[in-house]
């Protein structure tokens, strides 16, 4: 059942057009076919917009709901605990937090048809591009660009200079000044459909690009609360969500009938009840203290403050944490569920595949620790884009 007592109900509206439980239940089908496809199709993408993913980072002042964090995470969480890879391609709904740097009239014009825009882009390697006094000539190839099958705006990393500080800029084009190469060939989270982007010789004007993170002009609580910060959550809740289907997984089987060597039922044995219920814990520990330092620092964004650096570090550190936790709760289930898990159709197996991905994220390594360490300690992050 996708409805279980773990987790909060989803803000109403995101249930608005389309209901929630309806989507999860045609993506535990359908999570098959997005593996096998390397991505999650257009009429999914669709559906996603239906339930509101995509205007919930949008500013209201364009008709978007600009949903606090943690609502937006929860959301994720849920998907994620249906599919891995669907719950990947849809955090990145929270994109549209980095398009509100963009200039007002630029917004409006990506927001003309409505707030449920897609955007996905492929940011590295940055790519030379010249400057045209106007805008800037693009060419070049870009990775990981995760759900571009669907997005209805790319963009793609150029450098920046003394106006960016340093920080490289976005560009941002139309699907039909992409060619996507489909190279998406992994372990895990083979739905996403993290594909390079190519593009060649396309003049971008430069009120269409920005910098990740870099000022908003939208004045709203959202927009002020950290970018990067946001962008690391978004992507550790998905192991959240992973982990959890693990465990109810789990959790149902244990009644289920004894080994083949004759031995008890999986619930009947002492180590099997021990390490499940240790595996619950942590894991419950862990996306507490995440959602509890998303909701403080949003709530320091609605009191008119600015999120201290000490906030922005737990953000960071509940985020690596959260991520790490859900992939070791993955593999603990999966070494307990024994022999019958090494097979290649057993449900564990892409629960454990697609867990080993978002470890491997730049945002969400073990350096995160230490960064968050520093600023804990009254120090500067030890890595750089911390903040």
């Amino acid at each position: 059942m996708l409805q279980t007592g773990h987790f909060t109900a989803p803000p109403a509206n995101l249930l608005a057009l389309t209901p929630l439980d309806d989507v999860l239940a045609e993506i535990v089908e359908r999570r098959g076919e997005f593996r096998t496809m390397g991505y999650v199709p257009d009429d999914m993408i669709a559906k996603f917009k239906a339930v509101g993913i995509y205007r919930a980072s949008a500013p209201k002042r364009f008709g978007g709901d600009a949903l606090p964090p943690a609502e937006f995470l929860r959301v994720v969480e849920r998907i994620s605990t249906a599919d891995g890879s669907a719950g990947w391609v849809a955090s990145f709904g929270s994109a549209l937090v980095y398009l509100a740097a963009l200039p007002l009239e630029t917004q409006a014009d990506l927001y003309r048809d409505g707030p449920d825009v897609a955007f996905a882009g492929g940011l590295f390697p940055v790519q030379p591009a010249k400057d045209t006094g106007s805008g800037f000539l693009v060419n070049g190839r870009w990775k990981w660009a995760s759900g571009c099958m669907g997005a209805d705006v790319l963009g793609v990393g150029i450098p920046g200079d003394e106006t960016t500080g340093g920080k490289p800029r976005t560009v941002l084009l139309r699907p039909d000044q992409v060619e996507i190469v489909q190279d998406w060939d992994v372990v895990g989270m083979a739905g996403t459909g993290s594909f390079d982007l190519v593009v060649r010789d396309v003049e971008v004007p430069k009120e269409r690009t920005f910098i990740r993170g870099g000022a908003p002009t939208v004045d709203e609580p959202l927009y002020r609360y950290p970018s990067l910060a946001y962008a690391a959550q978004v992507l550790a809740v998905v192991n959240v969500g992973i982990a959890r289907a693990a465990l109810d997984y789990a959790e149902e089987v244990a009644g289920g009938g004894t080994g083949v060597t004759g031995a008890p039922k999986l619930a009947d044995r002492a180590y099997y009840r021990i390490d499940i219920a240790r595996a619950e814990a942590r894991l419950r520990s862990a996306r507490a203290f995440f959602y509890e330092a998303a909701e403080e620092a949003f709530a320091t964004v609605l009191a008119g403050d600015p999120v201290s650096d000490a906030q922005n570090g737990l953000l960071r550190l509940s985020s690596t944490h959260a991520v790490q936790t859900g992939s070791e709760v993955v593999r603990s289930v999966f070494e307990l569920s024994g022999t019958s898990a090494i097979y290649n159709d057993h449900p564990l197996l892409p629960l454990l595949r697609d867990s080993l991905v978002p470890t491997q994220h730049a945002f969400l390594g073990s350096s995160m620790y230490d960064a968050a360490g520093a600023v804990l300690m009254g120090l500067p992050p030890t890595i750089p884009g911390f903040r």
